[in-house]
């Protein structure tokens, strides 16, 4: 008799992302980046035969933002960056794809950011670092002529194209002061026609579609807590609120002209939802779905509907919904010989803060006949993001291993209102930090854990809050990993890419006005008190997190002596392009709590 053991740890390293995707107009083609190969790439699925099987559509090696389709079938256009640089530029590839030759490219630290490709195929409308790294530029090049055109020039806040009328003579931007704070535009010469009554109230505009050439429909939270569904009428140059949903904020519409409907989706806490809009009749209907987190819509000329989701015991899949309103799963992305059940679905759970406030938590426990007693604290990163029920790799290894997880949303979450999510802006180190700390007490009033075998891991600002727990209240862990955070606020606030400089002051504060919340909030200066062991990991090329950031702390605690492991990716960025790379910070990371357990 053949019998095999259980499932281990390493077949969730070989679990692979679907990042995006696009149709070509028959729709007999599916283009999707993955890293499908170990690294990403565009593969391919030709959706025309009954039985099909992905093939590899282009080979960069990079991570690409979108796939647009030339609408005469001659090209399709896509983007790579360099090792995770984040310098996005344009390439063409053929109809049945190929090697990426370049289209719209530049210096190597310059930014080609796609916008809009027009109907006839023409003209490629994009946004663009070069010559104004702070504020950005919008161009569009003529396909037939190579001539480029300088449409507008960023002022004051990164300006970016965000979407065109089908007769390209409205052209919509965006203009981004914060996270939570932007306004949307039309540019007549000289003149911006906001959409929203008053740009100088702090609000968010964003997703902009033209329903016909003199309608636009967007999500706004203007004067209200939660993103809604709005109307900008060119013609009478008059805003109105079209829907509102309790408690949701919608994050997506899109435009289905064959049943002049728009589908759209909301963000409620850890889960999305999608919704049927019918513009003229005003009817809402909720589209049941298989999953709990929706990446991607793409509704095609043809009405058809096609979704990116993911749930939290299920990796990324495209899904089309048919005729008879059923979704059918065109891949079939899962974990390596595991099947869902084996997998964690977390609870939800609710916790009271230092001030009383809620704080909506995923809590994931460990089968029980894996569970070792032992804990991982996830504060996630952003700040201005949530951890939700989708899939992640990283934590199904960690519960394969018997870790409990637990992922606090904290103040400055996104899905729990615009009030919520502004608490974090120039307060990244006190109110979060306790929020953090009040859910460490309410996992050992629960008799979850305790200080003894409690694990604190983070990336990005979780990777902040993570150093800064460590050195406020070390006495609430075992041991602590650091992915890629910022160590010192004040040098920080100076090496992030140009355009977000102009957002810093209202995210995260002026280094000399606010001098003394930049020391108190800053790691570094619990340089003392950072006595248990670290793991500190860091992408050589970051562009958000700059390597300096990791190399200080890292160099300063072990000039003291500190237990710290140090681990740098050389061709990594803000994050893990690369299956092997990905694999080899999973195996340390496990490798480094079972040492120290």
């Amino acid at each position: 008799m053949i019998t095999f053991p259980k499932p281990k740890v390493e077949q969730f390293f070989y679990t692979y992302s679907i990042y995006h995707f696009q149709l070509s107009k028959d729709e007999k083609k599916l283009v999707f980046s993955t890293n499908l190969s170990g690294k990403r790439n565009l593969w391919a699925l030709d959706l025309s035969k009954e039985h099909t099987y992905p093939f590899q559509f282009a080979q960069k090696n990079e991570a690409s933002l979108f796939v647009q389709f030339d609408p005469n079938g001659k090209y399709v256009l896509t983007s790579f960056d360099s090792d995770g640089d984040e310098n996005y530029q344009i390439y063409a590839l053929p109809p049945e794809g190929g090697l990426p030759q370049p289209l719209i490219t530049g210096a190597e630290n310059e930014k080609y950011l796609f916008a809009y490709l027009s109907k006839d195929g023409k003209r490629v409308y994009y946004n663009t670092s070069e010559n104004n790294p702070s504020f950005l530029n919008t161009r569009v090049r003529h396909l037939d002529t190579d001539k480029d055109e300088l449409l507008v020039e960023g002022e004051e806040a990164p300006t970016s194209l965000v979407a065109v009328s089908d007769d390209e003579k409205t052209l919509v931007y965006e203009s981004m002061f914060a996270n939570t704070y932007n306004n949307i535009f039309i540019q007549k010469g000289d003149e911006k026609i906001y959409l929203t009554p008053d740009p100088k109230k702090v609000h968010v505009s964003y997703e902009p579609v033209f329903t016909d050439n003199n309608t636009i429909y967007f999500p706004t939270d203007y004067e209200s807590e939660y993103t809604y569904l709005a109307k900008y009428d060119i013609k009478q140059g008059a805003f109105s609120k079209v829907l509102e949903i309790e408690e949701e904020s919608i994050e997506t519409v899109k435009y289905d002209k064959t049943s002049d409907s728009l589908y759209l989706v909301t963000e409620k806490g850890v889960v999305d939802k999608l919704y049927q809009y019918k513009v003229k009749s005003e009817e809402l209907n909720e589209i049941t779905k298989p999953f709990d987190m929706i990446d991607q819509v793409t509704i095609t000329e043809s009405g058809a509907v096609y979704l990116l989701g993911r749930l939290a015991v299920k990796p990324d899949n495209i899904y089309r919904l048919n005729n008879s309103g059923e979704w059918e799963q065109l891949t079939d992305n899962r974990v390596l010989g595991i099947s869902e059940e084996e997998l964690v679905d977390p609870e939800i759970v609710t916790y009271s803060s230092f001030d009383g406030m809620e704080m909506e938590s995923l809590l994931f426990r460990a089968k029980p006949k894996n569970a070792n007693g032992y804990t991982v604290f996830w504060p996630h990163g952003g700040p201005q993001a949530a951890e939700r029920k989708f899939f992640r790799a990283m934590f199904q290894s960690i519960l394969n291993r018997g870790y409990h997880i637990f992922a606090p949303n904290f103040r400055g979450s996104t899905g729990y209102g615009s009030s919520f999510v502004k608490l974090v802006e120039q307060d990244w180190g006190h109110g979060p930090r306790l929020d953090n700390v009040e859910g460490i007490k309410w996992l050992f009033n629960q008799k979850i854990t305790d200080p003894d075998h409690l694990f604190l891991v983070g990336g990005s600002y979780g990777g902040y809050m993570a150093l800064l727990l460590h050195g406020r209240h070390p006495e609430y862990f075992k041991a602590v990993i650091d992915i890629f955070g910022p160590s010192d606020l004040f040098t920080f606030v100076n090496s992030v890419p140009p355009h977000w400089k102009p957002i810093m002051e209202r995210w995260l504060g002026d280094p000399e006005r606010d001098k003394e919340r930049f020391v108190k909030d800053s790691p570094v200066t619990y340089l003392e008190t950072m006595t248990k062991p670290m793991l500190v990991i860091q992408g050589a090329k970051d562009p958000r997190v700059v390597k300096e950031e990791s190399d200080q702390i890292v160099q300063k605690l072990q000039d003291k002596g500190r237990d710290v492991e140090y681990l740098v990716l050389e061709d990594e960025g803000h994050g893990f392009s690369k299956k092997e790379n990905e694999i080899k910070v999973y195996k340390r990371m496990l490798d480094f709590m079972e040492k120290h357990k």
